[in-house]
């Protein structure tokens, strides 16, 4: 005797209406894309060896070096300026504040290429630290081309995401434990170092995680700036514009977004479910 199937409940087949917009979205933008990305970049001469490339060639491995360490200097850079000043400016009311709250995140506006050319008006030939310092020593201080400027920029770029985060983050600090431990004799550093930086170590994984992420894939600042700079975007836009290396193209932008993806997983492991949050 055949049982009779079970009709799906009214409300699952609502939700499942729900989700048609999101996974429509999922399988259009990115991972048809993805599949073809991956199949370009296994469809050149050296065939899915192109994705060990990265390893195997010392020009894409120097490459990835420098945009992995670059992005962690940005990184722990960014997060040591905002952390600081996102405190203070929680903790703090003055005449003024939300015009400098403004000031600070202004730069969330501005696309790459611009902020490559600020860095130029101020470190490049024609710069005001080369005029200041070709004034002062008679010798002009050039930086923007290197990777130096290209650490400016994505400076520049990343203090304000971080400075809102922990802000956020900082407003749901409980000023009783801080109290608690200045009564038992800790000094600012120690109450610092015991209860607000443990506080906060969730929203600094992940706004640093998404800092990372950020600088790691951040093309147009490196565009403006490539007179000198070697970094793995760069050698990706090189491999599809100069040379078209469809296939080495695809299979190192394979790499870099894994590499990204390993440090987004790690920091949600960290963090919980923070980093998805930010992101």
């Amino acid at each position: 005797m055949q049982l009779p199937r079970r009709r799906m409940p009214a409300r699952h087949q609502v939700y499942l209406l729900f989700a048609v917009p999101g996974v429509t979205l999922f399988l259009a933008f990115w991972l048809l894309p993805m599949l073809r990305l991956l199949e370009v970049g296994a469809s050149g001469p050296t065939g899915i060896a192109a994705y060990f490339a990265v390893m195997t060639n010392h020009h894409y491995l120097m490459s990835l070096l420098s945009t992995m360490l670059l992005s962690a200097v940005v990184t722990l850079a960014t997060l040591m300026i905002s952390s600081f000043v996102a405190l203070f400016l929680q903790r703090n009311r003055f005449a003024g504040k939300s015009v400098l709250l403004a000031m600070l995140t202004f730069p969330l506006a501005f696309p790459g290429v611009v902020v490559g050319f600020m860095v130029i008006m101020l470190a490049g030939r024609q710069g005001l630290i080369g005029l200041v310092t070709n004034w002062l020593l008679g010798d002009s201080w050039v930086f923007a081309y290197s990777l130096g400027g290209l650490f400016l920029g994505y400076l520049y770029f990343s203090i304000p995401r971080v400075i809102l985060t922990v802000m956020a983050a900082a407003e749901k600090l409980d000023p009783a434990l801080e109290e608690a431990a200045r009564s038992l004799g800790a000094n600012p550093l120690q109450v610092f170092a015991n209860v607000v930086l443990p506080a906060l170590s969730p929203a600094l994984i992940s706004s640093g995680a998404i800092c990372f992420a950020t600088s790691v894939g951040a093309f147009g600042t490196a565009f403006t700036l490539a007179t000198n700079i070697d970094v793995l975007p760069m050698a990706i836009y090189n491999e599809f514009t100069s040379y078209a290396n469809f296939a080495m193209a695809a299979a190192l932008s394979i790499v870099l977004g894994a590499m990204t993806w390993l440090v987004l997983a790690l920091a949600r492991s960290w963090s919980g479910n923070t980093v998805g949050a930010a992101a």
